[in-house]
Order: C-alpha cells, then sequence, then structure tokens
C-alpha cells in the first residue's frame, strides 16, 4: 500500500471522527428546548353591529276634514244670533243679534278647532336602531423565553407550555403541528 493513501485514509478517519465528535457534543449539550418564562393570551377586541327593531305604539292626530273650522264658525254664529235676538227690542235687539252671531261664531270655531285637536288614532310602527354587539377573539400568546442564557419573545399561535421546542438547527418551532394518524 502507498503511504499517501495511508495518510489520507488516517486524515479522512480522523476528520470523520471528529465531525461525528463534534456532532455528538453538540447533540448532547445543546438544550432540545428553549424554557418558557411567561406567556401572555393577545385578544383582539371585534365588534359587530347589529338592527334591534321594536313594534312601537304611537298615537297621531287625525287628518283635518275642515281646517278653517267653517262648519263651528257657522253653527256658533247662528247659536249666538238666536240668543242676541232673544234679548232686548228694536235697535238694541238688532245689536245684540250680530254681537250674538259675532261671539258665538268665534266660540263655534274654537271648540270645533279643540275638538280637532283631540281627535287621535292609535297606530302600531317598527322602530328600528344599531346596536354593537363585542366579543373577543384570541388571537396568539406572546411568549418569553430563555434560550442559552439570553431572553427573548416571540407571538405564537398556541400556549408552549413550559418549554419550547428547538429545530435539529436549533431555531424555535412555533407552531403546532398535527400529526395525521397513520393509514390502516
Amino acid at each position: 500500500m502507498n503511504k499517501s493513501m495511508i495518510v489520507g485514509a488516517v486524515l479522512g478517519a480522523v476528520g470523520v471522527t471528529a465531525g461525528g465528535a463534534v456532532a455528538t457534543y453538540h447533540m448532547v449539550t445543546a438544550p432540545k428546548y428553549a424554557e418558557v418564562l411567561a406567556v401572555q393570551p393577545v385578544k383582539e377586541t371585534i365588534k359587530t353591529p347589529r338592527q334591534e327593531c321594536r313594534e312601537v305604539t304611537v298615537t297621531k292626530q287625525a287628518p283635518v276634514k275642515d281646517q278653517h273650522q267653517i262648519a263651528g264658525t257657522v253653527i256658533g254664529a247662528l247659536a249666538g244670533g238666536l240668543l242676541g235676538n232673544q234679548v232686548g227690542g228694536g235697535t238694541g235687539k238688532k245689536v245684540a243679534t250680530v254681537a250674538g252671531a259675532a261671539a258665538g261664531g268665534y266660540a263655534g270655531n274654537k271648540v270645533q278647532e279643540n275638538m280637532q285637536a283631540g281627535d287621535t288614532y292609535t297606530t302600531t310602527e317598527t322602530r328600528c336602531n344599531t346596536v354593537t354587539d363585542t366579543s373577543e377573539k384570541l388571537v396568539g400568546y406572546d411568549v418569553q423565553y430563555q434560550l442559552d442564557g439570553k431572553i427573548g419573545q416571540v407571538r405564537m399561535d398556541h400556549d408552549p407550555g413550559q418549554r419550547i421546542p428547538l429545530s435539529d438547527s436549533g431555531q424555535l418551532i412555533l407552531s403546532q403541528q398535527t400529526v395525521a394518524p397513520p393509514a390502516q
């Protein structure tokens, strides 16, 4: 066998052995988990508007048929004129009749106006307004951890418990992985 082949083989064996030793040392000494120091849930407030309707009883004024109260004025004037005609005699009777008709017309107008104002009807109407419902949604967890003596913080999609696993390359594994059951 050639001397350079033997040297090469020995160097190769030393290299493989050293590499294996370093890898084994790394596996034995390197942590497989980061220690969790604190976990704080992160929540988001969600506001959802919605319509809320209810039936309400409403009193309304009935439509006025005689807006100028002509019927009340005429009837009042006739009644006042008849009463004024009963008073006195001669010219005083005429004055009393005209004064009675004027006063009766005014009174009849006001009586009809008051009656129309009190003429109401009741109906039911739907009244709606917007109300806002609030709820909270969990969006993640702020996790404070310690790895190799250093403190860090990261947001995760789940509560990791007491420790966060590390990948083979030493990186934090932040999301939960679901494993499908084996096929049968």
